[in-house]
């Protein structure tokens, strides 16, 4: 009959440590395995796809448990992780021969999406950050950490928006919160997809003095303290390599929000969600993967310091002019690896004897580095051949203490050369001198007795042994050797010196190895004593690298140098292009189109049918701007900018169906954003405001929103729109131009000539359009006779008045309909007549469309009503 379950001491040692880490999966260490019970087996064998069996399988209650092995255990880490999920690493910290009873188990380690060490979990190019979030009273602090590259930095923010905004920049994996604001904790989980954590202990300031040295702000010193306290709870163990915290200001860069990012294609695609087809994957020539990264962050941050965006483009320009060293340097900076998570593993104490091999190869490359800066060198690489620091001393060790192709791992041996220890050589010649004695002896022994199959072997649990076959032994003399083993068809045998020399091969084996992990962990510590000067070389060789990254597309592309004004928002872009588009397209010519925002010109109001590419004519102003503000050359044959300060988007339809939001909502969210925080030093680029919602409602939103962004932001607009009605706003907004895109008809088809000409556009082509896209040829007659019922319709009504089309009364009812044709006045009365007069006193070309609309609307109400 199945008994209760009775706790054991193993499991009541395991509820105590679980219950410390109640939101991770603990990783519970039982021999050669790590076990999970109750809840985490049950879940873990689901995720992991592993086999869940029971402890006490007969009791009323047996114990879910599963469990993977220790030696393969980091696969199935990683794809927690990769999940979501945090693991605690339980192990075995005292030898279980010297235990009283219960062996002591402690959690070594809690690995989260954001503190994630191992080499092969994480992306090469990719960073992985932890951040931390706090307010004090209505201001927000946060802190961001990568632990495998050391980098530690901080900020203060106004409102949940601009903690959003960074949040999303830097794609962090996992957010530490030290406020209960449980429904902004929500919004961030469900707008970002990033895990949420809470501090596991208290925390002091003055604890982290160390990293936080000379910043005086309170609300900075306490959110690092708040991180640093999870590194420190969560790792256990040296958080020497991280770098001193540097204190940044969001507004010292060119700032764009998530929707900005993500419709521009800054680093991921909005179709797959990829690298392809993104500026990044434009620019990115990058040779190491720590220029991959800071290539990203420049992408994040373009600069609005005109001269440290000018520093930058000196350098690009140099590396241009000089193509073969260009060559030489791009083929040395891809001998050097990871430098600053190399450093990372040296401080974190996870490095091996091959990462330290990558290192020495890579400070070697510095020297022939500083060689080619210097033969290009005409003042503009000065400070940094001055910063470029080999750090002879490592490399020197590393060179004579370990060998050149070690094994993974530090513990086995084998990974330190000859000479560099008087001792551990001395083990080495006594165990090659010992093996070879072996060798001769069983040279000696065969020749002596004559047995001709006599062999000396070793195994680990007799050690070495003499053996001879059983139709041999008459062979043997008494007494030459000791039986130590009988097989089936063989004898085993020893003597007193071959015992001896196993006694001398296996000690020195032992204390070989000791000897040698001693060493190694000896070799490391002196290699961080290093580490800042390690994390220093690593940013000087990624700036180069992104550098020259940029003069290779640069030159490639053809792109020029751009120049920058700071006295007006003038731009004046000479045959632009779009990067991505153009790479893209290949072979295939690109047309390349001007871009004129002269100082009186705010906003350009672009007309044309889908598919001509007023969507791509706007991305590749924002894609020059930004560029051009990180440094990069641009494509255009000239361009003249201002630096902006901040870009908004507002392009494409996307819902959020999951947020409740539909297509329009989000416009009109995107639309609000930008008119809030926008400056006249700000880029705005508006698609197609309003078709999200009724033909009267959205063109009424759309002038509305050109008028405020005219007279009260003045900010440099792009403002496409199918609304032909609203290109008469030319006339009353002085700083706004017409311009379109112009497409012609050939035989009933329609040619597009993606060329941005001045003027509105005749018609939307909307039809033809669909025509391209392969609609059904009697839907497309029949789509045609209804517009131009529609079209005549509202010539008729303004006849008397003006020859211009009038609005398209595409979502309004119309009031009688006879013999199939649109009518609105059957008969005349008096009633009639004085709409008629009404109507030929209006002076509609002294109207805006809003004002004609609402007239329009009037006089239908009082038709309706007779």
């Amino acid at each position: 009959m199945p008994q209760k379950t009775k706790l054991t001491p193993m499991m009541e040692q395991y509820h105590q440590i679980k219950e410390q880490y109640p939101d991770a999966f603990l990783f519970y260490r039982l021999g050669d395995f790590y076990e999970m019970f109750y809840e985490d087996a049950v879940k873990g064998a689901q995720v992991l796809e592993l086999t869940l069996t029971s402890r006490n399988r007969n009791a009323d209650d047996p114990i879910p448990m599963c469990g993977v092995p220790h030696h393969s255990a980091q696969h199935y880490i990683d794809r927690l992780i990769e999940k979501g999920y945090k693991v605690a690493l339980c192990e075995q910290v005292e030898d279980p021969k010297e235990a009283k009873g219960m062996v002591k188990r402690e959690v070594v380690q809690l690995i989260t999406p954001g503190t994630v060490m191992q080499e092969n979990s994480l992306e090469a190019k990719e960073n992985n950050f932890l951040s931390a979030v706090s307010k004090i009273e209505q201001t927000y602090y946060l802190a961001f950490t990568d632990l495998s590259t050391g980098e530690l930095k901080a900020t203060r923010l106004n409102g949940q928006e601009e903690v959003i905004n960074e949040l999303a920049a830097l794609q962090t994996k996992e957010v530490l919160f030290a406020d209960k604001e449980e429904a902004f904790q929500q919004q961030v989980q469900k707008e970002l997809g990033i895990v949420v954590s809470t501090p596991r202990t208290p925390y002091e300031n003055h604890q982290y003095d160390e990293w936080t040295e000379g910043i005086e702000d309170e609300g900075i010193q306490h959110v690092l303290a708040l991180l640093l306290n999870y590194l420190s709870d969560t790792q256990m163990r040296s958080l020497d390599h991280l770098q001193p915290a540097e204190v940044y200001t969001a507004s010292h860069y060119l700032r764009m929000g998530p929707g900005a990012r993500r419709n521009l294609e800054l680093l991921t695609s909005l179709k797959e969600g990829a690298k392809s087809g993104t500026l990044l994957w434009l620019l990115d020539e990058t040779k190491t993967a720590m220029g991959g990264r800071l290539l990203k962050q420049w992408i994040d941050k373009p600069l609005i310091e005109k001269s440290n965006i000018e520093k930058r483009q000196s350098l690009v320009e140099n590396l241009i002019n000089h193509f073969f060293e260009r060559t030489d340097l791009a083929e040395l900076l891809t001998r050097v690896y990871d430098l600053e998570r190399l450093a990372g593993r040296v401080a974190f104490g996870t490095v091996n004897g091959r990462d330290l091999i990558q290192l020495k190869n890579s400070l070697k490359q510095i020297p022939q580095i500083k060689e080619v800066l210097s033969m290009m060198n005409d003042g503009v690489w000065d400070e940094m051949l001055r910063a470029l620091d080999p750090v002879k001393e490592v490399s020197w060790l590393i060179e004579h203490a370990i060998v050149e192709e070690p094994p993974i791992s530090v513990t086995e041996g084998d990974v330190i050369k000859d000479g560099y220890n008087e001792k551990l050589d001395e083990y080495r010649d006594a165990m090659r001198n010992g093996k070879k004695w072996i060798a001769n002896l069983e040279k000696e022994e065969r020749e002596h007795t004559g047995i001709k199959n006599l062999k000396v072997g070793f195994n680990k649990v007799f050690g070495y042994y003499i053996e001879v076959t059983k139709a041999n032994l008459k062979h043997l003399e008494d007494d030459r050797y000791e039986r130590k083993q009988t097989l089936t068809n063989a004898e085993r045998f020893i003597t007193p010196e071959l015992k001896e020399k196993e006694s001398l091969i296996l000690e020195a084996e032992d204390k070989s190895k000791a000897l040698e992990y001693e060493l190694f962990l000896e070799v490391r510590e002196q290699v961080k004593q290093h580490i800042e000067r390690l994390q220093h070389l690593a940013k000087k060789v990624s700036e180069i690298d992104v550098l020259q990254s940029f003069a290779e597309v640069s030159e490639r592309y053809q792109y020029v140098k751009p120049s920058f004004h700071t006295d007006s928002q003038h731009v004046n872009i000479q045959d632009g292009r779009h990067p991505v588009v153009e790479k893209v397209m290949g072979d295939q010519s690109y047309v390349p189109n001007n871009v004129q925002l002269d100082p009186e010109t705010d906003v350009l109001l672009i007309t044309g049918p889908n598919m001509s590419g007023k969507s791509t004519y706007m991305r590749q102003l924002a894609l020059t701007v930004i560029m051009a503000q990180m440094g990069c050359f641009v494509p255009a044959s000239h361009a003249e900018l201002p630096i902006f300060d901040q870009i908004f988007t507002r392009i494409g339809a996307m819902d959020d169906l999951i947020g409740g939001q539909s297509t329009f909502m989000v416009e009109m969210m995107e639309a609000n954003h930008a008119l809030k925080h926008a400056t006249p030093r700000s880029l705005l680029l508006f698609d197609e405001l309003g078709r999200g919602t009724a033909t009267y409602d959205g063109m009424a939103l759309a002038e509305a929103i050109i008028v405020y962004v005219h007279d009260v932001i003045k900010a440099k607009t792009l403002f496409s729109t199918h609304y032909h009605e609203l290109t008469i706003l030319e006339e009353r907004l002085p700083r706004l131009k017409n311009v379109h895109v112009g497409a012609v008809e050939e035989d009933g088809d329609l040619v597009f000539l993606h060329k941005l000409e001045r003027g509105a556009a005749d018609k939307s082509y909307g039809i033809q359009v669909a025509k391209l896209a392969g609609l059904p040829n009697p839907l497309l007659k029949n789509a045609a006779e209804i517009l131009d019922e529609l079209e005549q319709k509202g010539k008729s009504l303004f006849a008397e008045e003006t020859s211009e089309p009038a609005v398209e009364m595409q979502e309004e009812p119309v009031p009688t309909q006879t013999d199939g044709q649109l009518s609105l006045f059957s008969t005349v009365d008096s009633e009639d007549e004085q709409v008629l007069n009404e109507l030929k006193t209006l002076q509609i070309m002294n109207m805006t469309p809003l004002e004609a609309l609402n007239k329009l609307s009037e006089i239908q109400k009082i038709l309706l009503q007779k």
